[in-house]
C-alpha cells in the first residue's frame, strides 16, 4: 500500500473527462454556470436597490431555498425511481422559462420586489429536484473509480463560473443594464439541455429496487443514514458549515456598499475573489482524488472557513477583504467537495438519490436560516457584524459537534 503522502496519490486533475458522457455534461455546465452566477450577482443587487434593506434581501435568498427544506426528502424518492437524465431535462427547461420571465420584467421596467420573491420561490422548487439529481447522476457518467475526480471537476467549473460570472455581471450591469444578466442566465440553460440530449448513460447504471410507498421509502433512506456513522457525521458537519458559511450573496453586497463604498463593478469583483479561492480548492481536491476523501479536511476546514469569515468583518481594505473572501471560499469548497465524495463513496447505489437529497437538504435547505441569521445581524448591527457572527457560530457549533462525536466514540469503545 502506498503512503498517502507519496506522489503516487496525485493524479491527473481532468481524469474524469475521458468519459464522453461526463465530458458533454461538463461542457454544458461550463456555459450554464456562468449565466447562473451572473444572475446570482444581479438578483441580490436588484433586490437591495429596490428595498434598501439587508433583511428583505435575505428573504429573497431564504425563499429560494425554502422548498428544498420541506421537499428534499420527497425529491430523493423521485430520483431513485425515475431516470435522472429525464428529470434533469425537465428541471433545466423549467429554469430557462422562469429566468426568461424575470428577465422580461426587468427589461420592461415593471419588475417589483414581489416578482423577485416569486421567481426565487419557483427556482427553489425546481432546484429541490435538480440539485440532488445532478449530484447522483455523476456516477452514471464517470463511474465509481473517477467519481471523486468528477465531483471535484464539477466544483471547479462551478467556481470558474464564480470568478467569471460575477466579473461579467458587474461589467454588464454597469454597461448594458441589469436585465442583461437575467437574459444571459436564461439562454445559458440551453447549453445543458443540449448536452443532456446527446448523453446516453451506461446500461449498467444503478437502478432502483424500491417498491414501497413514498413515506416508507423516505423512512428507509433516513434509517440507512442513521445506521451509517460516516454518512451521519459528514451530514451533521455539512449542515453547520453550509448554513452559516455560504451567505455571501446576502453579506457581500451590503459590505461592498456600506463598508467599502463600492458600486456594481467593485461588488462583482469581490464575488470573483470568492470564486478564485473556491476554484483553487476544487482543483486541489481533483488532483488528490485518488487518495480518497481526507478526514482531516472534514474536521479542520470548517474552523478555517469560520476564521476567514470573521477576518472579513474586521477588514476595511478592499484588497485584503478580497483575499479573506478567497481564503474562505477555498476552505468552504475543499470541505464541501470532500463531504460530497465521502457521502457518495459510502452509499449503496439504490440509496444514492435519497442520500443526496439529504445532502441537498442540509447544503441548500438550511440556507434560509443562514440567510435570515446573517441578514438580521447586518440589519441591526452593521455589515461587519454579519460576517463575524457567521464565523463565530460555525466555531461554536462545529466544536460542540466534534466534542459530542468524540464523547460518543469513547462511550462505545
Amino acid at each position: 500500500m502506498n503512503n498517502p503522502s507519496t506522489p503516487a496519490k496525485w493524479n491527473h486533475p481532468f481524469a474524469a473527462l475521458k468519459h464522453p458522457n461526463f465530458r458533454l455534461y461538463w461542457l454544458g455546465m461550463c456555459v450554464s454556470l456562468v449565466g447562473t452566477w451572473m444572475q446570482n450577482v444581479a438578483q441580490p443587487w436588484l433586490a437591495y436597490e429596490l428595498t434598501k434593506s439587508p433583511l428583505l434581501l435575505s428573504v429573497v435568498g431564504a425563499l429560494q431555498f425554502t422548498p428544498m427544506l420541506f421537499l428534499s426528502l420527497f425529491a430523493g424518492v423521485i430520483i431513485d425511481r425515475f431516470p435522472k437524465r429525464t428529470l434533469l431535462l425537465i428541471t433545466q427547461t423549467s429554469s430557462l422559462l422562469i429566468t426568461l420571465a424575470l428577465a422580461i420584467l426587468v427589461r420592461s421596467g415593471h419588475v417589483r420586489y414581489w416578482h423577485i420573491l416569486v421567481s426565487a420561490g419557483l427556482m427553489g422548487l425546481v432546484n429541490t429536484l435538480d440539485m440532488p439529481a445532478r449530484q447522483s447522476f455523476v456516477i452514471e457518467l464517470a463511474g465509481r473509480e473517477d467519481l471523486m475526480n468528477a465531483i471535484a471537476l464539477n466544483s471547479s467549473v462551478f467556481n470558474i463560473a464564480r470568478v467569471v460570472g460575477p466579473a461579467l455581471a458587474g461589467l454588464a450591469m454597469g454597461s448594458f443594464g441589469i436585465a442583461f444578466c437575467f437574459f444571459a442566465n436564461s439562454f445559458s440553460f440551453a447549453a445543458v439541455i443540449m448536452s443532456l440530449l446527446f448523453i446516453h448513460p451506461a446500461p449498467g447504471a444503478p437502478k432502483s429496487r424500491m417498491h414501497g410507498r413514498v413515506l416508507d421509502d423516505i423512512r428507509d433512506g433516513l434509517l440507512y443514514i442513521r445506521r451509517n456513522g460516516n454518512l451521519l457525521r459528514t451530514l451533521l458537519m455539512l449542515a453547520v458549515v453550509a448554513t452559516f458559511g455560504m451567505n455571501f450573496n446576502v453579506l457581500v453586497p451590503v459590505f461592498a456598499k456600506e463598508v467599502l463604498h463600492q458600486k456594481e463593478i467593485g461588488f462583482g469583483l469581490l464575488m470573483s475573489f470568492v470564486g478564485i479561492g473556491s476554484f483553487v480548492g476544487a482543483m486541489l481536491i481533483a488532483t488528490r482524488s485518488k487518495s480518497g476523501p481526507q478526514k482531516r479536511v472534514l474536521r479542520v476546514f470548517p474552523f478555517l472557513c469560520a476564521g476567514f469569515l470573521a477576518l472579513v468583518g474586521f477588514s476595511g481594505n478592499y484588497l485584503l477583504t478580497g483575499l479573506f473572501l478567497a481564503a474562505a471560499g477555498f476552505c468552504f469548497i475543499s470541505f464541501s467537495s470532500t463531504a460530497n465524495s465521502s457521502l457518495q463513496l459510502n452509499t449503496a447505489d439504490e440509496y444514492r438519490g435519497r442520500v443526496m437529497s439529504v445532502y441537498a437538504l442540509v447544503f441548500g435547505g438550511s440556507t434560509p436560516f443562514g440567510n435570515l441569521y446573517s441578514g438580521f445581524f447586518s440589519q441591526h448591527f452593521g455589515a461587519r457584524a454579519g460576517f463575524i457572527a457567521c464565523g463565530a457560530i460555525i466555531v461554536v457549533l462545529a466544536g460542540m459537534l466534534l466534542m459530542l462525536l468524540a464523547r460518543k466514540k469513547r462511550v462505545s469503545d
